[in-house]
């Protein structure tokens, strides 16, 4: 396949209207969240060995994030950070226990902020907030439209028999009873978000694409041992690997290749100078479908993977990409966190952000101003165990359950984690003791009993 070049060779700087400080026109956004891509699987963070050309090239013409982090370990609650602008110390979801908890009604959500701005609005793919019928469904959070899978579970299989288009049911007859066969989740989904690009109506748009790649089929892999599903391995058919690690790169350079497809709409539709697009990941890598993170390295040089609060499995690829907004080839090293997608997205669409919410902007991280800084960040996970973290300036403590012990690290130092460093002093595990008690509510949902 001959890729076309559609990016422009340089990036010009701000433009007047925002250098100047006049409201320019609502941009339209475009969200792309991977499910379960590690902060090291792409090449813009060092991947060797995946193709990620696209993704690469959004990174050197916008700018690209060392410290961006998820909304949790795992998909539900840190789906719910993004949506809601809570951290999960505070927000309704905060863990996969409980699939598909639904978002209650007056919970403010990205979809209706932006719908109440003039967007036009929609999400394809995965949602996992809510089902047909509940409050949380994308159609009452704020979405025009939802192309997607019926749950969290369901979202594990590549081949499913039916889809939900809208409030109905989209049936992919060639999918009946095979496993393997018909049509590829995926490349629906890509075909949708790009007939939503094309469709001129003169609002700004919202797209939410909320892709499976490269999650595993958790439910066949625990049959077969192979729970990466993908139409052909591409361009890693001949490597000497095994048939999973095939799988899961070339389910990445398919989600490149979409990118690169969603890019090239804009372009030719000439609505790329007006439209922002964020990338990035749901959390950290996952060891599951006979697929190892080792293999690829897909956690880079952090430690841990998906259900741990190490870095390993919260903090995220991330690339932000705006013709004539954004200046190209910055990399950026600002923490933040999924709940600051909520407030920057409402600023750029011109509204009040939510009251109450745990975001703050980045838009002037985006663009080059000086940026407003967390006073700290804040996840718990609520695994076969709780555990909850903190990050305080580049100071990072991890609790082994409310109350429990607490390992303390220098993230400018020792990036790896490797290096406990709680002993040696007592007072910054004091400030982080009380940070991980005071960030959260309690929530019926998710009951914790302080450790003794």
């Amino acid at each position: 396949m001959t890729r076309r070049k559609f990016f422009s060779t340089t990036t010009a700087g701000l433009s007047a209207a925002l250098a100047g400080g006049a409201a320019p026109a609502k941009p339209n956004i475009i969200l792309i969240l991977a499910d379960d891509l590690g902060y090291g699987d792409c090449g813009c963070y060092g991947q060797q060995r995946i193709a990620t050309p696209t993704i690469d090239r959004l990174a050197s013409e916008g700018v690209r994030f060392t410290q961006a982090y998820a909304g949790s370990t795992v998909c539900a609650p840190s789906r719910c950070c993004l949506e809601t602008g809570y951290h999960t110390g505070h927000a309704r979801v905060r863990g996969n226990r409980y699939p598909n908890l639904p978002l209650l009604p007056e919970t403010p959500t990205l979809g209706r902020t932006l719908k109440q701005a003039g967007y036009r609005t929609g999400i394809i793919g995965k949602w996992a907030l809510g089902q047909l019928g509940s409050t949380g469904y994308p159609l009452e959070q704020g979405y025009d439209e939802f192309f997607g899978y019926f749950s969290q579970t369901h979202a594990h299989n590549y081949y499913p028999e039916h889809l939900l288009d809208g409030r109905g049911a989209y049936l992919l007859r060639g999918n009946m009873g095979c496993s393997r066969c018909g049509d590829y989740a995926p490349d629906l989904f890509i075909e949708r978000a790009l007939q939503f690009l094309r469709r001129d109506d003169q609002h700004p748009f919202f797209l939410y694409f909320s892709t499976t790649i490269p999650h595993a089929n958790n439910e066949r892999g625990r049959d077969t041992g192979d729970g990466m599903e993908i139409p052909d391995y591409g361009p890693y058919a001949a490597k000497n690997w095994p048939d999973p690690e095939k799988a899961f790169a070339a389910m990445v350079t398919r989600l490149d290749h979409d990118i690169e497809r969603i890019v090239e709409t804009l372009r030719e539709t000439g609505k790329d100078r007006d439209t922002l697009i964020v990338f990035t990941s749901d959390n950290g890598p996952h060891r599951e479908g006979g697929h190892s993170p080792d293999f690829f390295d897909s956690n880079g040089p952090l430690r841990g993977i998906k259900r741990d609060l190490y870095e390993g499995g919260i903090r995220v690829p991330a690339v932000a990409w705006w013709p004539g907004r954004i200046q190209g080839g910055r990399v950026s090293d600002h923490p933040w966190a999924f709940w600051d997608l909520l407030p920057t997205f409402a600023e750029l669409a011109g509204v009040r952000a939510p009251r109450g919410i745990d975001g703050i902007s980045i838009v002037p991280e985006l663009v080059g101003k000086p940026q407003p800084k967390h006073d700290y960040l804040y996840w718990e996970f609520h695994g076969r165990r709780f555990r909850n973290a903190v990050r305080f300036g580049d100071w990072k403590a991890i609790a082994q359950g409310l109350g429990g012990p607490v390992e303390l690290y220098n993230l400018a130092e020792d990036l790896g984690e490797a290096h406990d460093l709680a002993r040696a002093n007592p007072g910054l595990v004091r400030k982080a003791r009380e940070l991980l008690a005071t960030a959260r509510t309690e929530s019926k949902e998710w009951p914790v009993k302080k450790t003794a």
